[in-house]
């Protein structure tokens, strides 16, 4: 048989690459390392809801009892109802907020945006320990809360009011983003035919604005019913069903029914996240290759109230931040205010936080290391490469997956998935490295698209003259993507460390006496009735962030001056 007729009697197989065999062991790699820290621990937490006591199979068992418990259906109750109230009032008062910004040319828009921001730094039961100095049993405003016809701020008063304070600025990021999409021509044609402003409003801002509001809507709810936090400093005998998960796990050690209440925290979340996506199939462009740019035109009136309602929120957020720093420096509340340092020394060197501390900056570094560089490789493989459809469609998934899964949930699946002696990595349990990888995942989404943003900025054609010319896809990913993205992966890193500093639910269950870390340590003083020195750690944290992102806002700029010198001309 000559070559013509070999040729003919089959297809060709086309050569594949060495080197697009190690991009296929990359993403493999990266599968796995997903598989194992996200769909392992779900998989344990849907096991451990169908079993009992014993270990046996149970079905629905569990789920029925828990129907059949009314403090847990009460618990449940609560969690939705403020939930939904928290979510009522913060989304008015954060679009107000973002409309100002947007749509004013109301002075010092910068300082307002970045006041916004400190909640951010912290973590969330700051703002609880701050509502308990300002209103609770020795309050500074204890009898005006009395006079409105409140009897105490512990309970569903004090979680709905800290609850907007630490989700206003998510709220605010994305309402911001919403409005700053918009075109100048609709305006224009609006006032050309004479349309009042209330109508303009309603028929041309919010129908743009309508997508941000709801994604802002689901986030704020999402973000209230997982948070653990705040409802564990201020909630009182107010149940919800975070302390639930935490009551029946760490207290009656019920992993069954715990198991069964973490289905129930991720529920809203899953539903959150496929309405969100069905939402924004049905968005279309606001913005096109046509469009122009809205300047707002300076209006004195309508400036001055803009200015006046920033002015109001922003003093509120630093009233909470103020209460905070002046109660941890105050000797000893209410009776002596002079200022002195024995919170900060009593939870530094008397309640060993010192140490929760340096272990809550390993864990916050080797998180903003790791992830970025898995965040980054995984979206690079996934954007940039080729071959192995049903595992690229797998690793997407399951990059998509943590913005669905309460860190809560994702801690307790880690008990039950890395706890079990016959899992081959159970001796990462009580680990530092368990609690940095269980940030890593509980983060992952958000660096992940942040990532793809960047890479698909890129053209193709990078990567297609690099495969013509026989250059292997590393050197093309060293030499070009890395340096262009840096920007990015700066901003990923940022987002890592900021969060891996100030997160309680994902890491409540897996820490051991040594591998503490400072917001734990936190909610133990606050247990403790040392609130005094609860709030000086949780102001340490803010400084340690506020400090970090001035190193990153430092490192960003050397950056920019190495890699993206092309961008100017």
């Amino acid at each position: 048989m000559n070559a013509g007729a070999a040729v003919a009697a089959g297809p060709v197989r086309q050569h594949v690459h060495w080197t697009e065999r190690i991009a296929h062991v990359v993403l493999l790699l990266v599968a796995l390392a997903l598989l194992a820290f996200l769909a392992g621990p779900l998989g344990a937490i849907l096991q451990q809801s169908m079993q009992d006591a014993e270990g046996q199979f149970a079905g629905l068992k569990n789920f029925v009892a828990y129907a059949r418990t009314p403090a847990l259906l009460e618990s449940l109750w609560n969690s939705v109802w403020v939930s939904a109230v928290v979510t009522v009032v913060t989304i008015p008062l954060a679009f107000g907020f973002a409309y100002a910004l947007t749509r004013s040319c109301m002075r010092l828009k910068g300082l307002a945006r970045t006041i916004t921001l400190v909640p951010l730094l912290a973590p969330s039961l700051l703002a609880a320990i701050s509502l308990i100095y300002w209103f609770g049993n020795q309050g500074v405003l204890k009898a005006w809360l009395t006079g409105i016809g409140i009897e105490q701020i512990y309970g569903a008063p004090g979680i709905v009011i800290a609850e907007i304070f630490s989700t206003f600025p998510h709220a605010l990021m994305i309402l911001v983003t919403a409005l700053a999409a918009a075109d100048a021509r609709l305006y224009e044609a609006a006032d050309s035919m004479g349309t009042r402003a209330a109508r303009k409003f309603f028929t041309i801002t919010l129908p743009g604005a309508k997508y941000g509001l709801i994604s802002a809507a689901l986030v704020t709810f999402t973000l209230v019913v997982t948070d653990f936090g705040i409802p564990k400093v201020i909630g009182g005998n107010f149940n919800v069903l975070a302390t639930d998960v935490f009551k029946l796990v760490i207290g009656q050690q019920d992993f069954a029914r715990g198991a069964v209440v973490a289905l129930l925290l991720l529920a809203p979340a899953v539903l959150t996240f496929a309405v969100d996506h069905w939402v924004s199939k049905k968005q279309t462009a606001m913005l096109t290759a046509r469009a122009v740019p809205l300047a707002p035109k300076p209006a004195p009136l309508f400036d001055a109230l803009m200015s006046l309602y920033c002015l109001l929120v922003c003093a509120l957020i630093l009233a909470m931040l103020g209460m905070a720093v002046f109660a941890s420096f105050a000797s000893f509340w209410p009776y002596n205010l002079s200022p002195s340092l024995r919170h900060y020394a009593m939870g530094l060197f008397d309640a060993e936080v010192g140490d929760a501390f340096v272990n809550s900056l390993a864990m916050a570094a080797g998180t903003a290391v790791i992830g970025t560089a898995l965040v980054f490789v995984g979206a690079y493989m996934l954007e940039k490469t080729q071959g192995l459809k049903p595992l690229r469609s797998l690793v997407r998934l399951l990059a998509m997956l943590p913005m669905a899964v309460p860190g809560l949930v994702l801690g307790l699946g880690y008990i039950f998935f890395f706890n079990a002696p016959t899992n081959p990595l159970n001796g990462l349990y009580h680990t530092l490295t368990l609690l940095t990888i269980c940030t890593v995942v509980h983060f992952y989404t958000t660096g992940h698209l942040t990532a793809v943003t960047a890479l698909k900025s890129l053209d193709a054609e990078f990567e297609a003259v690099s495969a013509s010319l026989k250059v292997p896809f590393y050197k093309t990913f060293w030499r070009v993507t890395l340096p262009i993205c840096t920007p990015a992966l700066v901003d990923i890193a940022r987002y890592f460390f900021i969060n891996a500093m100030t997160t309680i639910s994902a890491v409540v269950f897996l820490y051991a006496p040594e591998t503490k870390v400072a917001a734990i340590a936190i909610l133990n003083l606050d247990e403790a009735g040392e609130i005094g020195a609860a709030a000086a750690m949780a102001i340490l944290i803010a400084a340690a962030n506020t400090v970090a992102t001035f190193v990153f806002m430092g490192l960003s700029w050397w950056i920019d001056r190495r890699t993206q010198a092309w961008k100017k001309r």
